[in-house]
């Protein structure tokens, strides 16, 4: 079950046009959000949000405005069956939105944490866009579960962390949150924007570049994005596969400030 073009369809493929330019070369602008209690309008799920980030990628890159309306519409017929949505734009404007469930492990990895694995040379096509050309983050999460690892981090030319193949970096050290700035080349996720509203209400944090000698400072790290919310990451291991000196604590009590916001 799928929305198309302003139809709910009930099958498991689509048909497009062979010279389709999302089919060609992933022209696609895409948002993923969890509907919490089955609600747009609930506050965590944050839908004027993820309709914001559209309409600015769109606009950017000079594509046709889609009918927004619709879009409720098809987002409305499916949350019923799923609580995680994708939607996707295409450049001619027509909308195409998925569903799927909460994985099966979610409850796990935010409890225990998970490792993650030091992906050099992928680099993110047009970072501060959520664009359908997703192969390079997906080519490192691949390779990061060949070592072993649920995650990836993607790093700069200087070996400075990015963000990971899903989501944004979060590290704890001296009583402070902190994050990459956008300026790093990120991208602008959902859920960090809601994180570094939420904690600057309860203590301090910062936006600065995570270089290469700065990362075995931080006591804890972790990872957040709309649906995953806050996973924290306890071992990293480099490019062939050895464990960097410091791993992570997933069980520090820092963490309980950024679980809190999502305490519905």
């Amino acid at each position: 079950m799928y929305w198309y073009s302003g139809k709910l369809i009930q099958s498991n493929t689509i048909e497009l046009a062979i010279d389709d330019p999302g089919l060609l070369y992933g022209a696609t602008v895409f948002t993923t959000l969890r509907v919490y209690h089955q609600s747009l309008a609930h506050p965590l799920t944050n839908w004027q949000a993820h309709c914001d980030r559209l309409r600015h990628s769109i606009e950017t890159f000079g594509w046709q405005l889609p009918n927004w309306e619709q879009i409720q519409q098809g987002a409305l017929s499916l949350i019923s069956h799923f609580p995680v949505l994708r939607i996707t734009i295409l450049p001619n404007g027509c909308e195409l939105i998925t569903g799927r469930h909460l994985p099966r492990d979610l409850t796990k990895k935010q409890k225990y944490g998970v490792k993650a694995w030091i992906a050099t040379n992928y680099e993110r096509s047009l970072p501060l866009h959520k664009t359908g050309n997703y192969l390079s983050p997906w080519l490192a999460k691949l390779a990061a579960q060949q070592h072993s690892a649920e995650e990836a981090i993607l790093v700069d030319e200087q070996g400075n962390w990015l963000e990971t193949s899903t989501g944004n970096l979060w590290g704890w050290r001296d009583n402070c949150w902190w994050t990459p700035p956008l300026s790093a080349g990120i991208l602008p996720g959902i859920a960090r924007s809601q994180l570094l509203e939420w904690i600057k209400q309860h203590c301090p944090v910062q936006e600065e570049p995570w270089f290469v000698d700065a990362v075995d400072t931080f006591e804890a790290i972790a990872y957040s994005n709309s649906v995953v919310q806050v996973i924290p990451i306890h071992t990293v291991i480099k490019q062939h596969g050895e464990v960097i000196q410091k791993t992570y604590n997933p069980y520090h009590s820092s963490l309980k400030l950024l679980r809190q916001l999502y305490i519905a």
